[in-house]
């Protein structure tokens, strides 16, 4: 067995039984397009839920003082920079 068909044994797997789902969602999708991005919405989704969610979570902290807001990144950035001042 040389590297050659080892390489090609992965191709074969690959388009055998990895692509097979998204072969079938391809075909789907010219008979429903909403069903055949169905993973695509959900992921959305999912991920809309967590911005809300953080974003909730990020007012809480801040609505209790619980950040340490002593650090500064760069001096223009805080309230005690050289350019308030002036």
């Amino acid at each position: 067995m040389s590297l050659k068909d080892f390489f090609y044994g992965i191709q074969d797997i690959a388009d055998a039984v990895m692509f097979q789902p998204l072969d079938g969602i391809r075909a789907w999708e010219l008979e429903n397009w909403w069903g055949a991005n169905f993973m695509t919405w959900l992921f959305t989704l999912i991920g809309f839920v967590a911005f809300i969610y953080w974003m909730k979570e990020l007012k809480t902290f801040n609505d209790n003082n619980e950040e340490d807001r002593s650090q500064i990144s760069h001096s223009f950035l805080g309230k005690d920079s050289d350019l308030s001042r002036s």
